[in-house]
């Protein structure tokens, strides 16, 4: 398996893998409207046999208790069905927040599975006193601090792009 950064050569096969790996193609379109108005991100891919079978991106999200706290959010991770439960989506999670690192942010969040994201060091973001701006599960929206003691003494409400809405 090869990780990668996105290039402009793989955005139509990137959203070919965003709309397998969902039940519409909402994920894909979001990818679509990052790249062209979130700035830094973190697009990466992941190839079996020179086929790109995954894809992994993380935006700028804001934290309205501090505007100035470099936070990522996760969103979308997607893995076309058949290469599914093979580890390329853990693979492209560790080398996205390695990325995410290099960049200066501090935090990652993420809206997903619970059983999932926890294995990555993610936990409740009420346990931080922070919340999401969608009303969503409590326990299924989480955050992980890049840089330990982050989010000591931060609370707030995290704001996705625009872009989210439409998902």
């Amino acid at each position: 398996m090869l990780i990668r950064n996105e290039q402009e050569a793989d955005r139509e096969t990137v959203y070919a893998v965003n709309a397998a790996a969902f039940k519409t193609e909402a994920e894909a379109k979001l990818v679509d409207v990052l790249r062209a108005h979130a700035h830094p991100i973190v697009s990466l891919v992941a190839e079996e046999h020179g086929e790109i079978v995954s894809h992994i991106m993380f935006s700028p999200v804001s934290l309205s208790g501090d505007a100035h706290l470099k936070v990522m959010g996760l969103a979308p991770l997607a893995v076309t069905p058949q290469y599914q439960r093979k580890g390329i989506g853990s693979a492209l999670v560790h080398a996205g927040l390695e990325q995410c690192k290099q960049l200066g942010a501090v935090t990652v969040v993420v809206l997903g599975h619970t059983n999932y994201y926890p294995r990555f060091g993610f936990t409740h973001s009420s346990q931080f006193g922070i919340d999401c701006e969608y009303e969503v599960p409590e326990e299924a929206f989480m955050v992980m601090e890049l840089q330990p003691g982050a989010l000591r003494g931060k609370t707030g409400r995290v704001t996705f792009r625009e872009a989210f809405n439409n998902v």
